[in-house]
């Protein structure tokens, strides 16, 4: 359902905010090594994080990302805004062009509930809730 550019947006906050200490920044190849994501690649998904102004940027040797929002009144569904957009909640399960509530395709109704109960999941759950369910070791992240 999300591009691979929001899936790692989503990572990188994660593991910005699981190995930040202090408002202390995390360089973008850290991110990028751990993450296995191609640097560039990563620096461009960053990038529109920053101008999201869901994390801050700092140049020099001391530099890297910082959250700009506490990580309990960060949202996931404002990463998934900036990165894809929300019209992902819209569009048809299989890509038709012509799926609405009148001419629907084979899985649009079914599809539909899917979509607004992962919505509702993404506008309800918060970067800290992550966070904890991490260090509680309620749920893992596999990173290098």
């Amino acid at each position: 359902m999300f591009s691979r550019s929001c899936e790692y947006a989503l990572q990188s906050i994660l593991y910005i905010c699981l190995h930040s200490q202090e408002g202390k920044a995390i360089g973008l190849k850290e991110i990028s090594t751990s993450q296995q994501v191609p640097l560039h690649f990563l620096s461009k998904i960053l990038q529109q994080l920053v101008k999201g102004k869901v994390l801050n940027s700092m140049k020099g040797p001391n530099g890297g990302f910082t959250l700009n929002v506490p990580p309990d009144k960060l949202k996931l569904i404002k990463v998934v805004e900036i990165i894809d957009g929300l019209d992902i909640f819209s569009r048809c399960g299989i890509g038709l062009k012509q799926c609405s509530d009148k001419t629907p395709c084979p899985i649009h109704f079914e599809y539909g509930v899917v979509k607004e109960r992962i919505k509702q999941l993404l506008t309800e759950k918060s970067l800290a809730e992550l966070c904890n369910d991490v260090n509680k070791g309620l749920s893992i992240v596999n990173y290098n």
